[in-house]
């Protein structure tokens, strides 16, 4: 892994964050050698917020972590009608071992992973402890949620052998910080291995982030995100009583709109999102979720089209997510369906929402036979109440109730492709543990180790 060890330090000088959930996509200014860059509690604190900077880069949630696995699990919900080859690739399961996206995911991950891990090797030089605390909870998080997309992408899924001892992605706890460490190589670890310290990193995040704290992540950041780890490991036990730490917090409430987590910014249903600005965002870059999912006058390409099909036949009828959340496009591919949640440049891209954690307690509760919390009944009627979506949920749903409304609940949100693995579903004519569901890694990776990385099956 080579190409993912940094010699330099991206030490990223960032002001003016004022919220946990704004996290500014600004390129690095300057790099500077890691044996020298960190010497106080400022120095450490500005090398977090650049761990936050990379998270919300076009490759990864300002983009790709959302849009991506949304295309892998295409069939029937969407299609890619771009020009570029690299998504179209992906969503006709031909990619080959250098696609480009795919190569951008894994390196600006494994970069964000890096600067988490030299902020934990420098922890030691941060004098004021209860920020040396939020600090490294801050950077757990940060390399917990990486390993945890990167593993979801790069390797067969979760029960796909018996132990999960498929190779998964390598694990990274070390910082490179000079050219020694950068000529090292490593291999993959298993999936069980990758899952192991994901769980850890997070657990321990949960222990030392601060439950309120309006510029930075919190304990329940750290808890939703756990609960998605969880349930992919249909660990339901788990996710529920995540979930539940989350929604019993106090902290977060569901809009009465459907629209109003996306078309406002910060509101009190997101647990955790990307900000932009008119600014600062991906779409002034020819990239972006309203470039790509958004046609209308000025805004997008038009490239997401959503099957009408799937908007008439997913949601019951009259339901008000089939109005507010699609539309007939007029920009530049018009008379065609698309995707209202991504409709603006500037607008903030929730990662992780209230409605999901109601849906996983939901599901939790009636895998394991409990009432943690709530019913699964009421919990489904939090999502799925007339005053938001014009329509009722069952008093007494079954499994397929609370799992089909995860998948019109959560829709282009980027979970389509992962909730399909974990309940062994396939997408068109492909199988849940498909090798044509998994990302290659990057062939050049794979070149400079000389073999240590193992390239996936079929690439």
């Amino acid at each position: 892994m080579k190409q993912i060890n940094k010699i330099f330090l991206l030490l990223i000088l960032i002001s003016g964050v004022t919220s946990c959930k704004k996290v500014l996509d600004t390129e690095p200014q300057q790099s500077i050698d890691a044996s020298t860059a960190l010497q106080n509690d400022q120095d450490v604190n500005s090398l977090i917020i650049g761990a936050y900077s990379r998270m919300g880069h076009p490759n990864l949630y300002g983009t790709d972590l959302l849009l991506m696995p949304d295309l892998l699990g295409s069939d029937d919900v969407c299609e890619w009608r771009g020009t570029f080859t690299s998504p179209d690739d992906i969503a006709s399961k031909a990619m080959d071992r250098n696609n480009t996206d795919a190569d951008l995911i894994w390196e600006t991950a494994y970069d964000a992973i890096n600067i988490a891990n030299t902020a934990i090797g420098a922890l030691g030089v941060v004098k004021d402890a209860d920020l040396k605390k939020q600090l490294e909870g801050e950077a757990l998080f940060v390399r917990g949620i990486m390993h945890f997309e990167l593993v979801r992408l790069f390797a067969l899924p979760w029960g796909a052998t018996a132990d999960n001892s498929q190779l998964g992605v390598v694990i990274k706890t070390d910082a490179t910080k000079n050219e020694v460490d950068a000529g090292k190589s490593y291999p993959r670890n298993t999936v069980k291995e990758v899952y192991t310290q994901i769980v850890a990193d997070l657990t321990k995040a949960i222990t030392l982030l601060p439950e309120e704290n309006p510029k930075r992540v919190t304990k329940y950041t750290a808890l939703a995100f756990l609960s998605r780890v969880y349930l992919q490991q249909q660990n339901y036990a788990g996710a529920r009583d995540a979930a539940d730490q989350v929604i019993e917090s106090g902290y977060y409430t569901l809009n009465a709109s459907v629209n109003a987590v996306f078309n406002n910014k910060d509101t009190k249903e997101s647990i955790w999102e990307i900000q932009q600005n008119d600014q600062n965002n991906a779409g002034t870059a020819n990239n972006g979720m309203a470039t790509f999912y958004a046609s209308l006058p000025g805004i997008g390409r038009g490239d997401v089209r959503i099957d009408d099909d799937f908007v008439a036949n997913a949601y019951p009828t009259d339901d008000l997510r089939q109005t507010q959340w699609y539309y007939q496009g007029t920009g530049a591919r018009p008379n065609h369906t698309y995707c209202a949640k991504w409709t603006s440049f500037s607008q903030n891209l929730p990662v992780v929402r209230l409605a999901e954690m109601y849906l996983t307690r939901a599901e939790g509760n009636l895998v394991m036979g409990t009432t943690v919390g709530d019913t699964p009944g009421n919990d489904l009627a939090m999502v799925k109440n007339p005053l938001r979506t014009n329509s009722v949920a069952p008093a007494n749903p079954t499994l397929n109730d609370i799992r089909n409304e995860r998948f019109i609940e959560l829709a282009f949100e980027g979970q389509r492709i992962h909730d399909l693995k974990r309940l062994r579903l396939p997408t068109g004519s492909y199988s849940w543990n498909s090798p044509k569901l998994v990302m290659p890694i990057p062939q050049r990776e794979i070149d400079a180790t000389r073999g240590v990385l193992i390239q996936n099956p079929g690439y």
